[in-house]
């Protein structure tokens, strides 16, 4: 009798023993928006030869269901710019349909969603987080050089019409959005979806001082206390969010804290960026290349050492800081790189 496949009785577990359930993959590192805090406005992207194709994308996603991964998000860039991504997210959907994986989910800019919303629900995704950080067309257009406002929200609409959970994602940006962040939750939770608030991160050089950009949200929590009654609940959706309920609206507010408080004592996560690097902390340049043992055999069992040994590396926790004295950011890759 041949003995059981290792992956089927050795789950993901990192040094800290915290199990490994959640993968992040960017499908591309482009993106139709140039925000502010994410990329430089000129950006150089990969050759197409350097990036996975869609089947070794699906071959990736599968090594990691298999070794215990529950939750899966595709990211970028904006992963619906991908010619034919609806081919892997239909394909990865069979392992919603089989039982091996809880959540395949999406992080979006909105832009195309008016297109795909029906298309991704009838895959089997049930929600997405959409990246909104202002109601104002002309900040809009500032924030993200390229974007058009109308054209999100009706993505937006298209959504909630096909039945998708949308879960709003602004990032908190001093002098740019702090004064409509109340007028965003009323928004938000009037349609129903929760908003979860992000501290900026310092990935990548991006034209700019983050230290300009950096509003801490232990701020903006106690300014929307003054006007809201928030109330601290468990709810959790695998993510970093910590979330409150707003009494006046009957919403969740989110708060994703890198800077002002990590949450890194219950990671659960990590990312693949679309040439198949594996970055276990999203705040450390510590990676692993599993472009290689994927396009080196038929076989996965070079891809899951090397994904267990990337693993068996997983720190404790990153380094960021956002420091005036100090004007490169903490990590020289992108977001968009990382996947978002």
């Amino acid at each position: 009798m041949l003995a059981p496949h290792a992956s089927t009785t050795a789950p993901l577990v990192d040094p800290f023993q915290r199990a490994i359930s959640y993968l992040r993959v960017s499908v591309t590192d482009r993106c139709d928006f140039r925000c502010v805090y994410c990329m430089s406005e000129h950006m150089t992207f990969l050759p197409k030869r350097d990036l996975l194709s869609l089947e070794e994308l699906d071959r990736l996603c599968s090594a990691f269901v298999r070794l215990g991964v529950r939750r899966l998000r595709l990211t970028g860039g904006e992963p619906l710019v991908r010619r034919d991504v609806m081919t892997l997210i239909r394909s990865l959907g069979r392992h919603l349909e089989s039982g091996a994986l809880d959540e395949l989910t999406l992080t979006t800019n909105g832009s195309q969603l008016a297109r795909y919303a029906a298309d991704l629900t009838a895959a089997g995704v049930r929600r997405v987080n959409v990246s909104l950080d202002t109601l104002d067309p002309a900040k809009f257009k500032a924030v993200t050089r390229w974007g058009d406002l109308a054209q999100v929200q009706g993505g937006i609409d298209a959504a909630l019409a096909a039945g998708l959970d949308v879960k709003i994602n602004a990032v908190a940006l001093r002098g740019v959005n702090e004064d409509e962040i109340p007028a965003m939750i009323d928004w938000a939770h009037a349609r129903g979806m929760d908003l979860s608030l992000i501290e900026t991160m310092p990935l990548g050089d991006i034209d700019g001082d983050r230290t300009d950009q950096y509003l801490p949200l232990s701020l903006v929590r106690a300014r929307l206390a003054q006007r809201f009654t928030l109330n601290d609940i468990p709810y959790r959706t695998g993510g970093p969010a910590r979330y409150v309920s707003v009494a006046e609206t009957g919403g969740r507010i989110g708060f994703i804290t890198p800077m002002t408080h990590n949450f890194c004592e219950s990671c659960n996560r990590v990312r693949v960026t679309c040439t198949g690097t594996l970055y276990m902390c999203l705040g450390q340049d510590d990676a692993a290349d599993l472009r290689a043992p994927l396009r080196g055999s038929d076989s996965d069992d070079r891809l899951e050492e090397a994904i267990r040994d990337a693993i068996a590396r997983k720190p404790k926790g990153h380094d960021f800081i956002i420091d005036r004295r100090n004007a490169k950011p903490a990590v020289a890759r992108h977001m968009s790189t990382t996947g978002g």
